[in-house]
């Protein structure tokens, strides 16, 4: 069965693949990429082949899943382990917790934006930008269709700072460029370090160290996927707890963490921002550090200004 429907105003000029998610929302993005891959997407009667193909308002998007969703949101009282840091009329800044997806990865699974639908009432808000399951940190919710092309766009052009928290595996250099291009595996969800990726640049600065750790700020100047986990682990530093590309020996050491040590600490906006973004134009936001990162950091005395 396939479903075809007019697309309006709130989705002008926003990627294929985004504008699926954001209307099927029970359909993973592995399923999405691989039906737009087959051909089975059409817009205006055309297969449309590319993931990053844009839509926009008035075009009848053909896609072979039903519309099953009655719009209806599943509601939530409070905000629970999220903390917000702002909330303003067009832009949701919180504070992620470890444990939870971004987006749902079935129909009624929980994450930040099932939780964000519940507590408004609405599934018009959409996520900006991702951060893997077990990181934490500052994440930012368009609310409206505005505020999200605004803010895609942003991200896109790659104005907007983003800073994160990391315990590594090692003492870092004091300042450190890590220059190095990367591929994407989604079958595997594995991202490796190859001249046949993409490029990608994270500037790192070591804030204090015992020796055996280091407590360090990473500038993602890209955002490719799992970018800061690659880049440290090619630097011979991985983070801290991360199974996936880190120090298996010492991970298995140190039993009492139980996720990678990598935090979305700050978000800083640009001064001359869209009319929807008035309200986080020039500022910066900030997320607070997560209990096990700070009982971490004390008990090595890994001091930092904060």
């Amino acid at each position: 069965m396939s479903y075809t429907l007019k697309l309006s105003q709130d989705h002008d000029d926003r990627r294929l693949d985004r504008t699926i998610r954001s209307l099927w929302k029970w359909v993973t993005l592995g399923e999405i990429m691989k039906a737009i891959r087959k051909g089975e997407v059409r817009i205006n009667g055309t297969r449309v082949r590319e993931c990053g193909a844009h839509v926009h308002a008035g075009d009848e998007l053909c896609v072979p899943w039903p519309l099953k969703d009655d719009g209806r949101v599943t509601p939530h009282s409070s905000w629970g382990k999220i903390k917000v840091i702002h909330q303003g009329k067009n832009v949701l800044i919180l504070n992620k917790p470890s444990g939870i997806l971004v987006q749902p990865d079935e129909a009624g699974g929980d994450s930040i934006i099932s939780r964000v639908w519940g507590v408004l009432g609405t599934k018009t808000p959409a996520a900006v930008h991702r951060l893997d399951r077990n990181t934490t940190g500052v994440l930012a919710v368009a609310l409206h269709g505005d505020a999200l092309r605004a803010l895609e766009a942003l991200f896109k052009a790659r104005t907007v700072r983003k800073f994160y928290m990391a315990v590594v595996v090692g003492t870092v250099p004091p300042e450190i460029t890590i220059d190095a291009p990367l591929l994407k595996d989604s079958e595997n969800n594995k991202v490796t370090v190859s001249e046949a990726g993409q490029p990608a640049k994270t500037l790192c600065t070591r804030l204090s160290s015992d020796g055996k750790f280091s407590l360090v700020r990473l500038e993602l100047l890209t955002g490719r996927t799992h970018q800061a986990r690659v880049h440290m682990a090619h630097i011979k530093h991985p983070i801290l707890g991360d199974r996936k590309y880190g120090d298996f020996r010492v991970n298995r050491a140190m039993k009492e963490i139980n996720r990678p040590l990598l935090h979305a600490y700050e978000l800083e906006f640009p001064d001359d921002l869209h009319s929807s973004l008035t309200e986080i134009a020039g500022k910066t936001f900030r997320a607070e550090l997560p209990d096990d990162m700070k009982e971490f950091i004390g008990a090595r005395r890994l001091h930092y200004e904060g």
